[in-house]
């Protein structure tokens, strides 16, 4: 099963429930007007998402449509941008490390293992430890960063801009792990989607410690939400359009077959503080990548357009690059 989120034709909030009943199909959830009140609704009765669903599916929608339309929300939000953390993982990824370093390129005689590589060997050695798999061992943490509040998430269709200062705008396809905490604080994740992280490479290439600065961008992920636990190997594809020609296209690998980490080591490594367990909260976690196009030597252009797809996740991540105005920011003394 997939949820959704979108603007109906009159601009109301609405649900669809994907492939959720015999015989597939979208439907229109007759309550609920948010996935994040769905989750909550479902906690407070003791069921799960699906049974929250059965209990209120309406008529058929199409989801086509309602993408060709510009209509689509991304699948989890907050009312309050301020509620919602966009954080993630970096080099969990089998190959991730190459990518990276492929970025940063070392001066002659600098010794050959990098902090990247560091942190990666770590991952492989340590972050799948033997029965880690549910969470019950935690292995050792993972690179992790904070990307922004809900205010930095565009919605699937719309663009995603890079600063005016920005030195590049680089897509980065990912799975992400969508969260609610609950009233007692128990973080609950309702499932995954597909993400473009989006960062700008070119600064974090010139100095890895403005990595932190690469990642102030925006992000989508979406359309749709796969509730349900994540498949073992995720295969997905990952195209720049430039003008209606393909100037990139590659296959992206994730799921915990092609990962150095569990996802229970993840999410233990991002909820042990206790910042993020606060009831209410909407958490979105970006859980890494190993293909990048700026790797393979792509300069993408604002009009490029981001496609992001995989198979069991629905309708594929569209956006396209825009560079945003530059702005004057005055700070001011009182």
């Amino acid at each position: 099963m997939r949820l959704m989120q979108f603007s109906d034709t009159g601009g109301g909030r609405r649900v669809a429930a994907i492939d959720a009943i015999d015989g597939g199909g979208a439907q229109v959830l007759t309550r609920a007007t948010t996935v994040r009140d769905l989750a909550l609704d479902a906690i407070g009765a003791g069921a799960s998402l699906a049974e929250a669903v059965a209990m209120q599916a309406g008529d058929a929608v199409d989801v086509a449509e309602i993408a060709a339309d510009g209509r689509l929300l991304p699948p989890l939000d907050h009312p309050d941008p301020a509620h919602c953390f966009v954080t993630g993982t970096g080099l969990t990824h089998l190959g991730s490390a190459d990518a990276r370093d492929k970025m940063h390129a070392t001066l002659e005689g600098e010794a050959p293992l990098t902090d990247s590589m560091r942190i990666f060997k770590m991952g492989l050695e340590g972050g799948k430890p033997d029965g880690g798999a549910d969470g019950s061992v935690a292995g050792v943490q993972p690179e992790w960063f904070w990307k922004g509040d809900g205010s930095c998430v565009v919605a699937p269709g719309a663009p995603l801009a890079m600063p005016a200062f920005a030195r590049d705008g680089g897509e980065e396809p990912e799975v992400v792990g969508l969260y609610v905490v609950a009233p007692d604080g128990t973080p609950y994740r309702l499932g995954f989607a597909l993400g473009n992280e989006f960062s700008d490479h070119v600064t974090e290439r010139e100095n890895y410690l403005w990595l932190a600065h690469s990642k102030l961008r925006s992000c989508a992920f979406g359309p749709e939400l796969r509730v349900g636990e994540l498949p073992p190997a995720v295969e997905g594809v990952s195209r720049i359009r430039r003008d209606g020609a393909v100037v990139f296209e590659s296959e992206f690998l994730s799921g915990e077959a092609n990962m150095s980490h569990w996802i229970a080591n993840l999410e233990h490594h991002h909820f042990k503080y206790g910042m993020f367990r606060r009831p209410g909260d909407v958490h979105v976690h970006f859980f890494g990548t190993a293909t990048l196009s700026f790797a393979a030597g792509i300069e993408t252009q604002p009009g490029d357009v981001f496609e992001i797809s995989a198979a069991g996740f629905g309708l594929p991540l569209v956006n396209p690059l825009a560079r945003a105005v530059a702005e004057a920011v005055p700070v001011k003394a009182l």
